[in-house]
């Protein structure tokens, strides 16, 4: 049984980018190949579960995604000498996908059928495995599929605290400002109180 930590890729590992897809365009965040590196020292598999909406819509195609995958793993090989071990992506969209790309699937977050993909690869210890993201559909999938969540304040997500805090609700296991912040407190053993904010 692997540890592995399940992160979004936009907004999260790099820049929010509408319809990022070209390797120009690709920012990682600060920290993010530290964050990287702690993990992987610490013996985390690191899986990318992604909705690629782009692909549904006929902006970009599919080869599209994975040139921008080895991209972004070249890149932190640069700076910091660690890489994400698999990346899985949804290409389609219930109702704006195009041909075979519009359909109603199990794939796209916060389904669960990127995870079950990823524990085929190799097993999953689900107690000590983490689904990290700045949406709450990132939230909901790692709650799905059953393992512990981070929100991060990157992207979207410290929006989406604020929300949250204002209605009097954090449905995360914990809200980390960064990913590198969220990796010091998962290496650490941390995390364990509902909603403690980093």
């Amino acid at each position: 049984m692997q540890r592995v930590i399940f992160l979004d890729r936009d907004g999260t590992i790099n820049e929010e980018v509408n319809y990022l897809h070209r390797p120009e365009d690709l920012k990682l965040l600060d920290g993010v190949a530290e964050a990287v590196r702690l993990w992987k020292d610490h013996g985390y598999r690191l899986v990318v579960v992604t909705n690629q909406a782009g692909v549904a819509r006929g902006y970009y195609t599919e080869a599209d995604v994975e040139k921008l995958h080895n991209c972004l793993n070249q890149v932190l090989r640069e700076q910091g000498g660690d890489e994400i071990d698999r990346f899985y992506y949804c290409p389609h969209h219930p109702e704006h996908g195009v041909g075979a790309y519009k359909k109603q699937c199990h794939c796209r977050k916060p389904e669960t059928g990127m995870f079950e993909m990823a524990e085929q690869d190799e097993p999953v210890d689900k107690a000590h495995s983490w689904m990290i993201g700045d949406k709450l559909i990132d939230i909901r999938a790692g709650q799905k599929y059953g393992v512990k969540t981070v929100l991060v304040g990157t992207g979207y997500g410290t929006a989406v605290h604020q929300e949250q805090v204002r209605k009097g609700e954090q449905p995360y296991d914990f809200f980390a400002q960064t990913l590198v912040d969220a990796a010091r407190i998962i290496v650490a053993g941390g995390g364990d109180s509902a909603g403690e904010e980093v």
